[in-house]
């Protein structure tokens, strides 16, 4: 009987994955010079992982500075915001998490992820729908608590969660953040009327 994978391997490989797509991207990569690389064989890669597309999305997946766990994070510790003022806080916060480098250096290989999710769904899987589903989720929730109809809630967090990320890529061409956070600040003084309305 085959010997099972060992876990604490499968996590160091993980990790040394993640640091390795991260400096090289996702276009090229080869499963033979990814090995090498790591020390290992691509074998060895696909006994613990099965598939290359697999891999680097697990990879992904256990990075403690992800968005959207981060996100998560700010609101287990701030709480639900319960008027328009503290939602706009908590917004602003998340949107604040993008300045951190460690997430700022790995938004363009989670764009490039979330590409490839459209292009191939059948070898990367609905990533891209996965991330704007669980982010559209947690903002409903947090509009809901904020005394929205689920309609309303809805269609204010899919606004806020999709131009979130449309005002995410332009900056990592161009590199004019500035530009970004006022456009986001923009985006919120249209916003924050219908939410004090709605909380009313």
């Amino acid at each position: 009987m085959p010997r099972p994978p060992d876990p604490a391997k499968r996590r160091d490989l993980l990790e040394k994955v993640r640091e390795y797509v991260m400096r090289n991207g996702l276009a090229d990569l080869s499963l033979r010079p990814l090995a090498k690389a790591l020390g290992t064989s691509d074998r060895m890669l696909l006994y613990y992982f099965g598939t290359k597309e697999r891999m680097v999305a697990e990879a992904l997946d256990i990075y403690e500075r992800r968005p959207l766990l981060r996100t998560r994070e700010v609101l287990q510790a701030i709480g639900p915001p319960a008027s328009p003022a503290e939602l706009r806080r908590f917004v602003e916060e998340v949107w604040r998490q993008f300045s951190d480098p460690g997430v700022r250096a790995a938004l363009p290989l989670y764009f490039e992820i979330m590409s490839a999710s459209v292009l191939h769904p059948d070898r990367y899987g609905p990533v891209m729908r996965d991330i704007v589903t669980e982010w559209t989720l947690l903002f409903t929730s947090v509009f809901r608590d904020l005394g929205m109809s689920r309609d309303r809630a809805r269609t204010q967090a899919a606004l806020l969660a999709d131009a979130s990320l449309g005002l995410l890529v332009a900056p990592l061409a161009d590199g004019h953040w500035d530009r970004a956070h006022e456009a986001f600040r923009a985006l919120l003084d249209s916003l924050e009327p219908g939410w004090q309305a709605a909380a009313a």
